[in-house]
This record gives structure tokens, C-alpha cells and sequence, in this order.
């Protein structure tokens, strides 16, 4: 028996951005190929949702309406094969609880992915990059806490700047030098209020951020680290109930 035979049908619920999407799958890819060789790939069902539709339910703050909506697109996943599912967008995990209640098979979430290698790390505090609704909204501080891990987060004229780089710029595949000026000045200031590590807490700050840029300061890239637990749950490497 071939050993992709084992691999497991990973749900990829997607286009928040087409950008981060896009690195999923393509690391996804190349991550089962580096560990079977040859030819092999992943075994990758992918949902792309309208990515109009959630930045409008994100202005409106629609969370309900959004929550339906994402959770409809996962069914959909579950229903063509899908073994496990992940969300490729951090801002979106805010309504993660409908989507887990409306799949029977495992939800992976970003968070708690994160969670794990900071805590790995030896650290307790981290500064939290990332869209409006996820720097100033409880669920990712809440959902990181129960991990024993505190969050500094940027002020408000620097989340807005943050914001509108990614919204403007990121999704649209754009990355300007002047955005990624701003972007370490900020993760220097969280730095300065205590933050011992950044999480870069948009799926598409990878697109601008690297470790290289600030190598003193470890930078959780979220997108990696879930694209990682995602191929070792294809490979079967990892059960679910470790989660």
C-alpha cells in the first residue's frame, strides 16, 4: 500500500483572503510532498467563501450573520469528504463556536495551534498583530488566556493603521516598504510595553512580516504554524484528541 493512501482529506475553509488561501494550499502541498517524496501531495478540499461578503459582515459587525454563513460553507466541506477542517483567516475564528457546532468532524483552530508553540517558547506575553476586530475583541485574548498566555495589543491609532494595511493592501497582494516600516515600529512598541513575542495574527502579515525583519523578538506566524498542524493531521501524524 502506498503511504498517501493513509492521507487524510484536508478541509481548507477559504478566501479570507484569496491570498492567505492561496499559501495554504501551497504549503500544504509542498509540506505532505517533503515528508512522502516523489510525486505526493495533499489530499486538500477547498470552500471558497466570497471574501465581499465577510468584509461586509465585518463592517456591519454581522457576527451572527457571518457565523451562519461560514458554518453553512464548513457543512459543505464535511459533506464532500473532508476529514478535519481549517479556517484560513484569523479575524473570521471569532465565530469559530457555530462553525464547531455545526461539523461532527474535528474543527482545528488557529488559536490554540498558536497557543501551543508560544508556550513552547517559554512565554507568557505576546503582542497581538492582526485586523480591528481581532486586536480589540475578546475572543482571541480570551481564547489564548485559557492557554496562560497574556496579550499587549497596539493603541488604537496604531490599530487602525494595522488594519487598513491589511484591508487596503495584504488582501490585494500588495506590500509596500513604507507598510512594513510601520508594522515593526508597532511590534517595537508592544516590545517596550512587555510583549517577550509577536503573533502575527492576520493570515496575511506573513506576506509582509518575516523573522528575519525583527530576529531578537520571535514572531508566531499563525498561518505557518496551522498550515503545519494541518499536514501532520494529513499525515496522520498527530490524533485529534491531543488537541
Amino acid at each position: 500500500m502506498d503511504a498517501t493512501d493513509d492521507l487524510r482529506t484536508i478541509g481548507v475553509l477559504g478566501g479570507m483572503s484569496s491570498e492567505s488561501t492561496i499559501t495554504y494550499y501551497r504549503q500544504i502541498d509542498q509540506g505532505i510532498n517533503d515528508a512522502l517524496g516523489g510525486h505526493a501531495a495533499g489530499e486538500v478540499l477547498i470552500r471558497s467563501v466570497n471574501f465581499g461578503e465577510i468584509e461586509r459582515f465585518i463592517r456591519t459587525e454581522q457576527w451572527d450573520t457571518a457565523g451562519d454563513y461560514l458554518a453553512q460553507a464548513a457543512r459543505g466541506l464535511e459533506a464532500g469528504g473532508a476529514d478535519f477542517v481549517v479556517m484560513a483567516t484569523n479575524t473570521m475564528h471569532r465565530v469559530a463556536p457555530a462553525i464547531e457546532r455545526a461539523i461532527s468532524i474535528p474543527f482545528v483552530h488557529i488559536v490554540d495551534v498558536t497557543a501551543d508553540a508560544i508556550r513552547a517558547a517559554g512565554i507568557e506575553t505576546v503582542g497581538l498583530l492582526g485586523t480591528q476586530p481581532t486586536m480589540e475583541a475578546s475572543f482571541y485574548r480570551d481564547r489564548l488566556a485559557e492557554h496562560g498566555i497574556d496579550v499587549v495589543v497596539p493603541e488604537p491609532t496604531d490599530r487602525e493603521a494595522v488594519d487598513t494595511i491589511i484591508f487596503e493592501e495584504l488582501t490585494d497582494g500588495i506590500v509596500r516598504d513604507e507598510s512594513r516600516e510601520r508594522y515593526l515600529d508597532v511590534i517595537d512598541d508592544m516590545v517596550a510595553a512587555g510583549a517577550d513575542g509577536i503573533v502575527l495574527g492576520c493570515t496575511e502579515i506573513e506576506l509582509l512580516i518575516e523573522q528575519a525583519d525583527r530576529p531578537n523578538v520571535p514572531l508566531f506566524d499563525t498561518t505557518a504554524l496551522h498550515v503545519e498542524r494541518a499536514i501532520a493531521h494529513g499525515l496522520g501524524e498527530r490524533a485529534f484528541d491531543d488537541e
